[in-house]
């Protein structure tokens, strides 16, 4: 696989993607990408400073005029050849994304790269139909229409565990609306985020309207969330990261766009198709190793099918095949470090005081030690208290905690300070009518979990932050509302002058 990609030989030139042109870092620090199901290190580069940032803004500055000028049906028609080069690349981008994350080339293959292409596809129809409020006589003697225009220089930070469907997540509708953009993607996995804007290039989309910086958070993303010439910022990653990027954000007034952690409940009532929930749950639990901010975290059975989804899980669980990433019969890889493997096993040995490890709870042995491997984990018997339950593992493991009636179910479904995302699993409509009303999390499946699809919005409640990507909905982030009123009266004194001139 990969066609004979050489990851050394496509990044000789450097891992910045400045004004349409790979180039060096300046801040004097290397950095390591690492293929966490070898240790082997794939491509040192040398990381964005300050210096790169300003840049990048600039290039994204000076680009902005003409791409903000260019019509929707341009920047249109420029999408498409964007979406038909990345198609035309997908086998380049699947290896790269398994070579840098570690993930099984079934799920680069099958759900990032073509998430990506159709993400592309959408945004560049949608670039057509920017909408806003009909044309009226609001007030009778003025005629008022919306203008959607774009803002400026975007500068977005996005993270680890999806480098590619997080990098069009950001840039599509920020560039589809007008805008420019200055992307830093997780310095540990830059590879898919610098062929993305190489393909936008390739496309013929113009040099500085997508820009990579790869480097340190505290270095280069603090200096572009900051960076006067910066209007808005974008950031996916933890909330901790996220209470930091909005404090520098607001410091100088940017409109800011948080999508952070989560703790996905996954409820499954007494009517529910058990067999279904058992492999939804494990499904949900498992997805790129865990490391999903709406990866099923903490189920809720009701007791009747609590021990008999139970012992499902575990037996699924057990059957799920650890290995080589680019075996096409491998389910699980490896997480995206040992030192995030460590963090997750931490997590499960903690909980041992107090819980029960039912199957997994270890990293294996033998062929794969070198990687950063890590067992599926279900946990049973812990306290909705208890870290375990409440924490962000973002790692292969699942808890699984019994409810009795349907108002305890969904009461434990909320109470937690996330909410990305939540799944119920019933037969029955009125419950999972219920489950989609009162479930407050800013997606909720019903009998499934995970699945994304371009036109819909992607965005939480509360610890979870705000703001949405992917769908139209996500152009509210990227542009500025103008109301526009032209007097059709052409007479000199208005009626309302009088609250001003008195009787004159």
């Amino acid at each position: 696989m990969g066609n004979g990609f050489q990851v050394q030989d496509r990044f000789a030139a450097g891992a910045q993607y400045i004004g349409g042109r790979l180039r060096p870092g300046t801040s004097g620090r290397r950095q390591d990408v690492v293929d966490p199901a070898t240790g082997r290190t794939v491509l040192r580069y040398e990381l964005a400073g300050a210096d790169d940032v300003d840049a990048a803004v600039a290039a994204a500055r000076a680009a902005f005029p003409g791409w903000s000028g260019r019509t929707p049906a341009e920047r249109s028609e420029a999408l498409h050849r964007f979406a038909a080069v990345l198609a035309g690349q997908a086998e380049e981008f699947a290896y790269a994304e398994s070579l840098q994350c570690g993930k099984p080339v079934k799920l680069t293959t099958g759900f990032d790269v073509p998430g990506t292409v159709d993400n592309t596809s959408f945004f560049a129809g949608a670039a057509r139909h920017l909408e806003g409020k009909s044309a009226a006589e609001y007030s009778g003697d003025h005629t008022s229409y919306i203008r959607r225009e774009p803002l400026g220089v975007i500068g977005s930070v996005a993270p680890w565990n999806y480098p590619l469907q997080m990098a069009a997540w950001k840039v599509l509708p920020a560039v589809a609306a007008g805008n420019t953009i200055v992307l830093k993607p997780a310095e540990i996995t830059p590879l898919t985020s610098l062929m993305f804007a190489q393909a936008a290039t390739e496309a013929g989309i113009p040099d500085g309207v997508i820009n990579i910086v790869s480097g340190a958070g505290r270095d280069a993303g603090e200096h572009l969330v900051s960076h006067p010439d910066v209007v808005m910022t974008s950031f996916t990653g933890s909330t901790a990261v996220g209470r930091r990027v909005a404090e520098l954000a607001t410091s100088t007034v940017k409109r800011l766009h948080l999508e952070l952690g989560g703790k996905a409940p996954f409820l499954v009532f007494d009517d529910a198709d058990l067999d279904a929930a058992v492999q939804g749950a494990v499904a949900g639990a498992l997805i790129n190793t865990g490391q999903d901010c709406t990866a099923a975290t903490r189920a809720y059975v009701q007791r009747p099918l609590y021990d008999a989804f139970v012992s499902g899980v575990a037996a699924l669980m057990e059957s799920v095949r650890l290995g080589d990433p680019f075996d096409p019969s491998t389910d699980l890889g490896p997480l995206i470090s040992r030192q995030q493997r460590d963090r997750v096993a931490g997590f499960v040995e903690r909980a041992r005081a107090h819980a029960t490890v039912v199957t997994g709870g270890e990293a294996p042995g033998g062929e794969l030690a070198d990687g950063a491997y890590y067992r599926p984990t279900l946990i049973t018997g812990a306290a909705q208290d208890s870290e375990i339950a409440g924490a962000e593992i973002f790692g292969p493991v699942l808890v699984v905690l019994p409810f009795d009636t349907d108002d305890e179910g969904i009461r434990l479904a909320n109470d937690s300070p996330y909410g990305l995302a939540a799944s119920a699993w019933s037969t029955g409509l009125y419950r999972a009518n219920r489950a989609t009303r009162e479930l407050r999390a800013g997606c909720v499946w019903i009998n499934d979990h995970i699945p994304i699809i371009s036109e819909m919005p992607h965005g939480g409640y509360g610890a979870s932050g705000f703001g949405k990507d992917m769908s139209s909905y996500s152009f509210e982030e990227y542009t500025q509302v103008k109301h526009v009123m032209f007097d059709n009266t052409a007479v000199a004194r208005k009626d309302w002058h009088r609250t001003v001139f008195g009787d004159r």
